[in-house]
């Protein structure tokens, strides 16, 4: 089935949305309304009786406190049944893309897991090398140039599955990281 991406509002006057908390993580988060959003959906989906009716991703985002140049993707969310589909990296692609034409110079999104981590990287991300007080890992687009200790693209991507290696991990989580020892980091789509 094809997939229709869509920015639906900006902060901060974003719409809420009411995702199944069954089908989506996060669910709670994009009730919010001071955030934007944006949702992929099936493109020729008929009405369905469930609140997000055919939206299988969505994202939210706010700007910085504290830099108004700056947008943070708070939440990215995909339908359980749809992950490895791609619609993660494709929905933050799409948000970069009209952030960008906003006037935003950069993005940025803290991951929690080494799939998230993959994903973004997908969409242009690259690791800061940074980490949240809860150890999510920072991601920045455009990805961040040389921190000045002489580090390649791919030790830079590297560095960041390291952080996830040294943390208590599912059998899928340790098997996905262990396919991406010593791999240069996923190459952005255009």
């Amino acid at each position: 089935m094809a997939l229709e991406f869509e920015v639906l509002g900006w902060p901060p006057d974003g719409p809420k949305l009411r995702l199944d908390y069954r089908r989506f993580s996060y669910a709670g988060k994009f009730v919010m309304t001071n955030t934007g959003k944006a949702v992929a959906r099936e493109a020729d989906a008929g009405e369905e009786d469930d609140e997000d009716g055919d939206i299988v991703g969505a994202i939210a985002f706010n700007e910085d406190r504290t830099d108004a140049d700056v947008l943070w993707l708070r939440y990215v969310t995909v339908a359980r049944d749809r992950r490895g589909e791609g619609i993660g990296p494709r929905l933050a692609e799409l948000v970069r893309d009209r952030a960008l034409e906003r006037g935003y110079d950069r993005l940025r999104i803290a991951v929690n897991n080494p799939f998230a981590y993959e994903a973004l990287y997908r969409a242009g991300f690259g690791y800061t090398g940074e980490t949240t007080g809860i150890a999510e890992l920072v991601l920045e687009y455009p990805r961040p140039a040389d921190d000045g200790d002489g580090r390649t693209a791919t030790e830079r991507y590297q560095r960041g599955l390291e952080e996830f290696r040294e943390r208590d991990l599912s059998d899928e989580e340790e098997s996905f990281l262990a396919s991406r020892r010593d791999t240069d980091p996923p190459t952005p789509a255009e």
